[in-house]
């Protein structure tokens, strides 16, 4: 009985040992492989998505600078929403760039870069809505969002009966239909469409610019300092030589850092 239990720890140690390994390596794999695999929607403009070029995007020309400066390629690994942070933990892929929301809860997880993009949740109804004006205006309503993101814990919070989708494009299109009455998304995601479709019958009437909804990270998996902070330096570099300038302003007319 004694072996028994001896081996059986052994056995447990060693899967830890194993997987504490993995962790560690991560940075030194990735260099090894020549590649970065990175999480991404491609359904998510103007974040992630595609265009005749093909997969582009805020995220994706962040991910490719960032890879760039680690020496390997980006290759991305297009994922919906809901599974898509999932996707590390079946090590899909070594990072996920979406603009994920950096939060307490999935800190308790995974590990996050430090922020390199903020904004805001912005409430978004039809035009000719008069009756809702605020969030506290949703509750019994219909908003369209993703079950997991945090936009969908928002209208839960505020007591809308959340009517699930696969993305932004999506939620409006629900939205402009009159399937539902209101959707709450990112506010540069919403400023990027109406760009593109001025005419469209939607207007945003309220906004929450609480940390939980404006700062977004590089999510990896728990337990690696190294490809964080690899991750970091990478990050200081594109800001510092003008590179994040020349891509935020492509994206959204305007430089970021200097909001």
């Amino acid at each position: 009985m004694k072996r028994f239990f001896s081996v059986l720890l052994a056995g447990v140690l060693g899967c830890a040992g194993i997987s504490l390994a993995h962790a560690e390596d991560d940075l030194a794999r990735i260099k090894s492989a020549g590649a970065i695999k990175i999480g991404t929607e491609g359904t998510y403009a103007p974040f992630s998505y595609h265009d005749a070029s093909g997969l582009t995007g805020f995220d994706v020309e962040i991910g490719r600078a960032i890879a760039q400066r680690l020496g390997v390629k980006a290759e991305f690994v297009e994922g919906k929403w809901d599974g898509l942070i999932a996707g590390l933990d079946v090590r899909r892929y070594d990072a996920v760039i979406n603009q994920v929301g950096i939060t307490d809860a999935r800190k308790a997880k995974y590990d996050f870069s430090a922020p390199y993009i903020s904004s805001q949740a912005v409430l978004i109804v039809r035009d000719n809505n008069t009756a809702i004006k605020s969030f506290d205006d949703l509750k019994g309503k219909r908003s369209a969002n993703t079950l997991t993101s945090n936009f969908g814990k928002l209208a839960q919070k505020y007591g809308a009966q959340v009517v699930p989708v696969q993305g932004f494009n999506e939620a409006i299109d629900l939205l402009l239909s009159g399937r539902v009455d209101a959707t709450i998304n990112d506010n540069l995601s919403f400023l990027d469409f109406k760009k593109h479709k001025p005419d469209a019958k939607v207007k945003a009437v309220a906004s929450d610019k609480s940390a939980e909804f404006s700062e977004s990270g590089v999510l990896v998996r728990k337990g690696n300092p190294e490809l964080v902070a690899a991750i970091d330096k990478a990050l200081a570099e594109i800001k510092a030589d003008g590179t994040y300038k020349k891509i935020s302003v492509k994206y959204f007319g305007t430089d970021l850092l200097a909001k």
